[in-house]
Parts: structure tokens; sequence; C-alpha cells
């Protein structure tokens, strides 16, 4: 047994490296494109589709985490909450990081490979420059949580194109309010290590709002949900969905309740949270369809 101990230590790394030991990212990820995958299949998606999405969900967030650390890899040690990271302590090496990031990209790609077409491939291109890029904007867009909408709700037009063979209009507004609301969740986060951000030069939310951070993020949440009312108007959405935004607007304002007094922990329980609000508006969209299909029998 000794002798698999040096495996199972890089493994153990490797975990970290990915952060499957924090699954929040991997939960922010799955909503919206669980979103989309309901949607798209009226109700009734294919669960062979929903498996593949939900384990691509898994491998591109992980992916995504080993190509940040490794873009971060000279920032990270002189941040209090990144120092302890892999790269950043140097207990894996960039060659490892790089070679993983390849692995989890190669997986990715077979995972999908069934249900290639031109314009599924096409996607697939897009979300992989999204992820691998998202780290680099940091050095120069004053919004980068912004990119970071973009990356986490390309799931999106993928699961459309991959049931519809198509992306409908309703495909970009789901993706448009991913975006408002991965600025207000990921600018929680970014409320956590706006100190160390200043000193480091990293380019954030947090740091571009400015004293309007808080009121910046309010607004967002109203952006994302005024967006996803309006595409459940568009889709006949009835009293089910609307139940499952108002859920997500009180889970909101709960958030302005932590997030008021910029206290780190307390934005980063909201940060958090935000698993809930993503899952409010799915059994939002879910019991819609559920009482639909309810009503016709």
């Amino acid at each position: 047994m000794a002798s698999f101990a040096p495996i199972k230590q890089r493994l153990d790394l490797y975990e970290k490296l990915m952060r499957l030991d924090k699954p929040i990212g991997i939960l922010l990820l799955l909503w919206p494109t669980l979103w989309a995958v309901w949607i798209a299949g009226d109700g009734r998606p294919d669960w062979a589709l929903v498996g593949v999405f939900v384990l691509g969900t898994v491998l591109m967030r992980s992916a995504g985490c080993v190509i940040n650390d490794y873009a971060d890899r000279d920032f990270d040690p002189h941040v209090e909450r990144t120092k302890a990271r892999p790269l950043a302590a140097g207990t894996v090496t960039t060659r490892e990081a790089i070679a993983l990031f390849a692995f989890l990209v190669a997986l990715s790609f077979l995972l999908v490979l069934p249900l290639l077409t031109p314009l599924l491939l096409g996607l697939a291109v897009a979300a992989l420059f999204l992820a691998a890029s998202y780290p680099f904007t940091k050095r120069f867009f004053a919004i980068p949580q912004a990119y970071l909408g973009v990356a986490f709700g390309f799931g999106i037009p993928m699961a459309f194109a991959a049931t519809l063979g198509r992306v409908p209009e309703t495909a970009w507004w789901l993706l448009l309010a991913n975006v408002f609301w991965a600025v207000a969740y990921d600018t929680e986060y970014a409320l956590v290590d706006r100190d160390d951000d200043i000193k480091i030069g990293i380019k954030t939310s947090a740091l571009t709002f400015g004293r309007f951070d808080i009121a910046a993020i309010m607004f967002c949440y109203a952006a994302a949900l005024g967006q996803l009312g309006w595409v459940g108007a568009r889709l006949g959405f009835g009293w089910p969905y609307a139940l499952g935004l108002a859920v997500a607007a009180g889970l909101a304002v709960y958030h302005y309740t932590l997030i008021r007094g910029r206290e780190r922990m307390r934005c980063f329980k909201a940060f958090l949270h935000n698993n809930w609000f993503g899952a409010a508006v799915f059994a939002g969209i879910a019991g819609d369809y559920l009482l639909k299909t309810w009503r016709v029998s």
C-alpha cells in the first residue's frame, strides 16, 4: 500500500487544483445549463443529454480552475485566500497543470463527440476559448465578471444546439440573464479579495464599481430577474415559474443583508448562497412544465 501513497498524494493535489472539493463553481455553471436543457427539451429532456451536460459541466469547470490558477500563479501567493493553492504553493508544477488542463479538455471533447454537428462544434470551440481566456481578462478588463458570465453561460446555447439543432433567440436572452447574475455573485466574491486585488493590480468589478458596489450588485440581480421574467413571458410560463423567480428575488434581498456591511466572510457567504438562486429558477422552470404535463394528462 505504501507504494501507492505518492500517487494518491498527486491525485489529491490535482483534485484541489480542479477544486472538486469546492463544488460551488460547478453548481453556478450547472444551473443555467439545466435551465436551457429543460426549456430546449420542452420540459422533457433526453436524460442521456442531461448526463452529458452535467458531466461536461464538471469537466469544463475543472479545466477552467486549472487554467485560472495557471494564469494567476504569480498573483495567488500574495493573496491570503489563494496562497495555499497547489500551483501557488509550488506543490504542482506548471507542466503538470497544462497537461491536466489538456486532459480535461480532451475528455470534454470526447463526451460531446457523439452529438457533434458543425453548429455544436463551433459553440464548443467558442466555449473552450472563453474558459481558457477568462483568467487573463483580469489584467485589462474593468469588469471581468461579465466575461465570466458569458463563459459560465455558454452551456445555454450549446444545450439548445444539441437539442434543437439551432440556437433560438430565447437562448441569448437566457445567456444575458446569466451574465447579469454572474456579475452579481462574482462581485460578491471579489469583495472578499478587494484589498489584496488592489495590492497586486488585478482588475475586478468590486474595484470598478467603487463605492457603488452594493448598488451595482443589486442592480445586476434585478436585471437578471427582469431578463428571466421576459423569457418566461415569451414562453408562456405561469405561476410556478413566477414563484421560482419570487423566491430568487427574496434570496437576492437576503444577500443584500449579508453584503451591505462589506464584511469579507458575509460577502463570501452570499456568494456561496447563490446556488439557491439558480436552483429556485430551475425549480420554477421544471415546476411549470410539470404543471402543464399534469393538465394535459
